[in-house]
């Protein structure tokens, strides 16, 4: 196959992009606080609502978010957890809730002459956050066009284990009415310390059982050489004490997965399977070791 853009998801896009916190308080009065990243040129972008996981901060995923939304598209983060509170349901139902703030809310949150489309709107989440977003696109699935799991967690045990449970270690039962992208991590389910520090995404609840039990299309990328927690901002890595980390560049990683991200919503909220074809024809021209790939169309 020749390459054409490939290699171009994987730097940043053309468009410059403002990052913005917003408040509960503000005047577009949003159902709770919200990290929003957005292209300032003026046009009409589809957006994504990012789930963050459990222990970390929105704004610890700046570089991703950033990256994707260079390539024209507005990224929604709302804060689901305080700080190391475990709340079993909280954080589906809030996530659900600014879901339904979105076409009433978020136009108000932007530039002026940047409007989103929400006819092309995906849902994306990191660890448990994947996990969240696994559960409103099974009860949201209207409002949403694809999918994205970042290394998605959904157990053994509390807190990643809530309700709604999504696995049932069936393959391809996993039916969320829309195609789905699953990046996971070859460090994620190794623990630390000799088996003192559990692994943050053990096998059998990670993300091969998240594309194993996802009907088609689905696609599959494997950054082997890094850890669960290495998509995080520079600022994020202290997590690192609580999971094994690659030793690769960490900005190589921001990049590859958000190249990956870029590619599959050119597709399936785009329309252009192009260069996501290309990618997974030639994963090579990612700067991080993608293997397996894998893309299961129907």
């Amino acid at each position: 196959m020749q390459l054409g853009n490939e290699k171009s998801v994987f730097e940043a896009g053309n468009l410059t992009v403002k990052m913005m916190k917003v408040k509960k308080s503000d005047a577009c009065r949003p159902p709770a606080e919200l990290l929003v990243v957005a292209p300032e040129a003026p046009g009409r972008y589809p957006v994504v609502l990012f789930c963050h996981g459990y222990c970390t901060q929105t704004s610890w995923y700046s570089q991703l978010l950033r990256h994707i939304a260079s390539h024209g598209y507005i990224l929604v983060a709302p804060k689901l957890y305080q700080w190391l509170v475990i709340c079993k349901k909280d954080e589906t139902k809030t996530a659900a809730n600014v879901t339904k703030w979105l076409p009433e809310g978020l136009e108000a949150c932007l530039a002026k002459d940047v409007k989103p489309d929400l006819s092309k709107t995906a849902v994306m989440g990191h660890s448990r956050g994947g996990r969240t977003a696994f559960a409103l696109a099974l009860g949201h699935h209207h409002a949403f066009k694809a999918l994205v799991g970042l290394d998605p967690v959904a157990g053994p045990t509390p807190p990643t284990w809530v309700e709604p449970r999504i696995l049932s270690h069936v393959p391809r039962s996993l039916d969320v009415g829309m195609p789905v992208a699953v990046v996971g991590t070859g460090l994620g389910s190794r623990g630390k310390g000799g088996g003192l520090i559990p692994p943050l995404a053990p096998d059998g609840c990670n993300h091969s059982e998240f594309f194993n039990e996802s009907r088609p299309p689905c696609c599959y990328f494997l950054a082997k050489e890094y850890g669960h927690c290495d998509v995080l901002d520079d600022e994020g890595l202290g997590l690192g004490m609580a999971c094994r980390s690659g030793k690769g560049c960490k900005e190589k990683m921001r990049r590859g997965v958000g190249g990956v991200v870029v590619s599959f919503l050119h597709a399936y909220l785009g329309g252009d399977c192009r260069i996501l074809d290309g990618v997974v024809a030639a994963p090579a021209v990612a700067p991080i070791l993608l293997d397996p790939v894998i893309y299961v169309k129907e």
